[in-house]
């Protein structure tokens, strides 16, 4: 891309929101991050009872278009405390055990922040035969403590939620490389969509609902819910899908996708046709580079929520491709980003007020 559709609040502001904690369940700090970006560029905005967020541009229309991404990152929490004072977790997501060991992370408490580590035998310790891998089994945190009752005297509780601590940073001045860039760098996406909106002093035909829904990780939650509450025409959702351009990846099994070659459009029953005809000539005529894809039963992305919700609302995904999801190292490239804003932006162009994306009539 010549020139970059970000300027240096946007960066500010998406430093900020990646570098926050935003646990499935506890999202409401990055949400308050999020909203106090997003509310100058919009007329008014709604939080649900499980704080999902949505900034409204025309509030009084009827006919409802959405934009959307999800704000929670996976985490663990706190499940067993032994006697020595090593803590053993559960899952909150989908988070993966083999990247634990040695990972630095916080507690999140009601008295604020524990840090502590994964710990992991030394190599000298792990002799002969086939080692051990991490499990859920194996893996736990140390913070420091003797015994049970010093890790309770820190405030730590079960059921308190557990985060990494790694933040962004820039890998050859093209990558973004953090944890939760699933799909917090959809947050961010959308934000900027409404950014340029207003700043083109663009008048949509139509309501427009840029929704950052809680919940995605354990099962399109969030999504569900302000589907429910919105009842849109139109839903677009943002998440991120598998850069298979790394070693180690199955292309037959996860397809052909590399980041830096733009947004991935996959085609699927959830994806409503018409509409993703309607993306695909917003890129072409934008000269916005996209990759194809094809998905089976379902996205797996809160797209299916909004297409399945109110007897079936016309969806479509645009996925940023992502290297290393579910790690504290995903990667996504710049380029990627700036055209799924892009895309996002001159498809809303190309929606009418009360368009019809039925296919016959």
């Amino acid at each position: 891309m010549s020139k970059s559709l970000l300027n240096k609040t946007s960066k500010k502001f998406l430093e900020k929101y990646l570098n926050n904690a935003s646990p499935t369940g506890f999202e409401s700090e990055g949400q308050k991050i999020w909203l106090d970006y997003v509310t100058p560029f919009v007329d008014e905005y709604t939080v649900d009872n499980y704080g999902s967020v949505a900034g409204i541009i025309n509030p009084k229309a009827k006919y409802k278009v959405v934009i959307e991404a999800h704000a929670d990152e996976i985490s663990w929490f706190v499940h067993y405390i032994t006697g020595d004072g090593f803590i053993y977790l559960r899952r909150n997501g989908g988070s993966d055990h083999q990247i634990a060991p040695s990972k630095r992370v916080n507690i999140h408490t009601e008295t604020g922040i524990v840090e502590a580590v994964f710990g992991w035998p030394a190599i000298h310790t792990r002799h002969g035969g086939k080692e051990e891998g991490p499990s859920l089994k194996n893996i736990c945190l140390d913070v420091g403590a003797k015994d049970k009752e010093e890790v309770l005297g820190m405030g730590i509780q079960i059921g308190d939620v557990i985060t990494y601590q790694d933040e962004l940073t820039m890998l050859n001045n093209r990558w973004y490389v953090g944890r939760a860039l699933d799909n917090r760098i959809g947050g961010f996406i959308i934000a900027e969509v409404a950014r340029l909106l207003h700043k083109n002093k663009v008048e949509l035909p139509f309501g427009l609902y840029i929704v950052n829904a809680v919940q995605e990780e354990v099962g399109l939650r969030g999504a569900q819910m302000i589907a429910d509450s919105i009842k849109p025409n139109v839903a677009i959702v943002t998440d991120v899908c598998h850069d298979t351009s790394t070693p180690k990846i199955d292309k037959i099994a996860q397809g052909d996708i590399k980041g830096g070659e733009g947004p991935c459009l996959p085609t699927g029953p959830a994806v409503q046709n018409n509409l993703l005809k309607l993306i695909k000539k917003a890129a072409k005529d934008n000269k916005i580079p996209f990759q194809n894809a094809a998905v089976s039963r379902a996205t797996g992305t809160d797209t299916d929520a909004f297409a399945y919700s109110n007897g079936g609302v016309p969806s479509a995904l645009i996925s940023l491709p992502l290297r290393y999801m579910h790690t504290t190292v995903e990667a996504a490239h710049k380029d990627d980003v700036e055209n799924v804003i892009k895309l996002i932006y001159e498809a809303l162009l190309k929606i009418e007020n009360n368009h019809d994306f039925r296919y016959f009539k």
